[in-house]
């Protein structure tokens, strides 16, 4: 059973980083009020030109501190490594540096508007939320990993969180227990080939909860294709029934949601910069 791959998305989203890169060598290029202000300017501008939205930030001697709003199609590192190259070579023009202005790596976490317990505790509630839970044969499956996958990029430190969720089309009931059990064990195999980490899943028969780990170099919209479209493929080679019995020709909706989650909140992140 052939079914047409997804290759465009609509999204809502939430997705915050707070990012921290540091000059070279460690040392004290922003002391000066003039080039603090400077970089505080520079960095608003290439922003803007990128389409990355800046919530907040603080400028440290020798360390830069932002918390961005991106898009889900917007890749962290590429983010990171724009703004240090631009911000970089205006800078360096504008008071005639002759050497590198930024080290090489970066630190980023996500945060949001809540944080990750409290989006686990949601995915564990899925059941008795959509009243699965008094039934006999619940269908419904959950999981999460016992240990989880250790994920590395070159000269970067990280913690990226995302709570995804995916609908069926039309919303129509097509995963019980058991197609959840399986799909999410080839998913598994999935997300270790394309280098992303799948802490826990709860599927529900019109929908998928997700708390997955990203590496820099993967945009959310990536993994989010990569699920649904391998997910899609597996339905149709090894449960094309189920489909049909729901009366569809494609497993999902072209849309998702996605907000990203850590151990701190935006609204605490925010409220550290804003410190004097």
């Amino acid at each position: 059973m052939f079914l047409e791959p997804i290759k465009e998305l609509r999204w809502a989203y939430q997705l915050h980083f707070y990012i921290c890169f540091r000059t070279r060598w460690r040392r004290n290029v922003f002391d000066e009020s003039g080039k603090s202000t400077a970089l505080a300017a520079l960095l608003e501008e290439v922003c803007g030109n990128h389409d990355y939205h800046l919530l907040q930030q603080k400028v440290y001697p020798d360390h830069l501190r932002c918390l961005l709003s991106l898009r889900p199609d917007q890749p962290v590192s590429t983010v990171i490594n724009k703004l240090k190259s631009n911000i970089s070579r205006e800078f360096c023009s504008q008071f005639d540096a002759k050497r590198p202005l930024w080290a090489t790596g970066y630190l980023a976490r996500s945060v949001g508007r809540v944080r990750i317990q409290a989006v686990k505790r949601y995915l564990s509630a899925q059941s008795e939320h959509h009243g699965y839970a008094a039934r006999v044969l619940p269908p419904v499956f959950r999981y999460r990993a016992k240990q989880l996958v250790q994920l590395s990029a070159a000269h970067a430190v990280f913690d990226l969180n995302y709570h995804l969720v995916l609908a069926t089309h039309r919303r129509r009931s097509v995963f019980g227990s058991s197609i959840g059990r399986d799909l999410v064990e080839y998913w598994l195999r999935v997300a270790n080939k394309r280098g992303f980490a799948i802490d826990e899943v709860s599927v529900v028969p019109d929908h998928i909860h997700f708390i997955l780990r990203l590496n820099p170099k993967t945009s959310i919209q990536e993994c989010a294709l990569s699920l649904m479209n391998n997910g899609q493929d597996w339905m149709g080679k090894q449960n094309k029934s189920a489909l049909i019995q729901a009366g569809i020709d494609s497993l999902w909706q072209p849309s998702a949601y996605a907000g990203t989650c850590g151990r701190v909140t935006t609204a605490m992140v925010k409220a550290f910069l804003a410190a004097a």
